[in-house]
């Protein structure tokens, strides 16, 4: 790989159930990034802005609170909205790299796939929250949900507590939509750490290759 081409920015996004070491995996491939010049910002879906991080609890943690999945998806995509304009958008405009703990593809997985949200329409509002602004490249960590569950331990979140057949569904919605999601790498999360990581920085050099022609 060229110097032009590993410093060039890069918006990677991170997906996956819960438990498949998104934030592992995230950290290893920031550390390698920035060894080859990249300036990387991190965040995270829904989250990293004000609003974001009130959103995310209100999704995440008030469990007392009874969400519609249709609510579910609103509040999810009004947290990404504020982060694309107050930090994504920015970051890539000055040529940094944004690596982000989930984004778009985690709505129509646990939204759409596994809630029952008709596809298009999240897919629809999706579109108009990001506004063109979408990852050059999609981590799909793939765990069998009987492996990522017990990884979870006893305090999950309101999306961990729905269960196994939940994620199960979650699961299947992500691989589905790998098949016709652009640029989506997925990457078996059932091997050794090392290994995981090996595999995602091949899949981002292939990226950095594509967007260099």
């Amino acid at each position: 790989m060229t110097n032009t081409q590993s410093a060039r920015p890069l918006f990677i996004s991170f997906d996956g159930i819960d438990g498949a070491g998104k934030s592992t995996q995230r950290d290893l491939l920031t550390q390698w990034l920035t060894d080859m010049g990249h300036e990387v910002v991190l965040c995270r879906d829904p989250g990293t802005t004000e609003a974001g991080e009130r959103i995310r609890d209100l999704l995440l943690h008030r469990k007392e609170l009874e969400l519609h999945p249709r609510t579910e998806m609103l509040l999810y995509m009004a947290a990404r909205a504020q982060l694309v304009d107050d930090v994504i958008r920015p970051a890539i405009a000055s040529g940094k790299t944004v690596l982000c703990d989930r984004f778009l593809l985690a709505n129509i997985a646990y939204q759409g796939h596994a809630s029952g949200i008709d596809l298009e329409d999240v897919r629809s509002v999706g579109k108009f929250t990001v506004d063109h602004v979408m990852p050059d490249l999609t981590i799909l960590l793939d765990l069998p949900e009987d492996v990522a569950f017990p990884r979870l331990g006893k305090n999950l979140d309101r999306m961990e507590a729905k269960g196994v057949a939940f994620m199960h569904r979650v699961r299947e919605g992500f691989l589905k939509e790998a098949e016709v999601y652009p640029h989506v790498a997925v990457i078996d999360a059932t091997q050794d750490i090392e290994t995981i990581q090996s595999a995602i920085r091949g899949a981002v050099s292939k990226r950095l290759e594509e967007l260099a022609k």
